[in-house]
């Protein structure tokens, strides 16, 4: 894990972020998350391009700040937990997928939306790196709390 010792583990939490929806249900899941674990939700805690315009930032400038801080976060992560609803997974959270991948993080996702891009399911560039892929908020719930437990565990075992 990539944190000191006896903190939470924390979730990168990639998702689309742009309708009241979305953002509203990134919130709820973050909530049942954040029972067993810490949560960088890129909305809330790295910004958004939109708000730093609007207080008077550059565009070039807010786009970096963005980026820097969200991929900061990736890297301080032990996991990341992707939204994949929707018929095709936001090009944000595809981008957030491979360079968690290529950091070698653990990434599980959240799919409760049947449509897929593929007849025989997800684009493999998604779906064979996310270990587990759930389907329901009381699966998000247990796979928390057990990661939550295996990660204080590894922990333990690395004094």
């Amino acid at each position: 894990m990539g944190r000191l010792e006896g903190l939470r583990p924390l979730l990168y939490f990639a998702a689309p972020l742009f309708s009241e929806a979305e953002l509203a249900y990134n919130v709820e899941v973050t909530s049942i998350l954040e029972c067993h674990v810490d949560v960088y939700l890129p909305q809330r805690d790295g910004g958004k391009v939109v708000d730093l315009v609007a207080s008077g930032v550059e565009p070039d400038a807010a786009f970096r700040s963005i980026y820097d801080r969200d991929v900061q976060a990736l890297k301080e992560a032990d996991a990341l937990f992707l939204l994949l609803d929707g018929r095709t997974i936001d090009e944000g959270a595809a981008f957030e997928l491979g360079y968690a991948v290529a950091l070698g993080k653990q990434c599980v996702g959240l799919q409760t939306d049947p449509r897929r891009l593929l007849p025989l399911g997800n684009n493999p560039m998604i779906q064979v790196p996310l270990g587990r892929i759930l389907t329901t908020k009381a699966e998000v719930e247990h796979w928390a709390k057990d990661f939550a437990r295996c990660a204080r565990f590894l922990a333990s075992a690395e004094i």
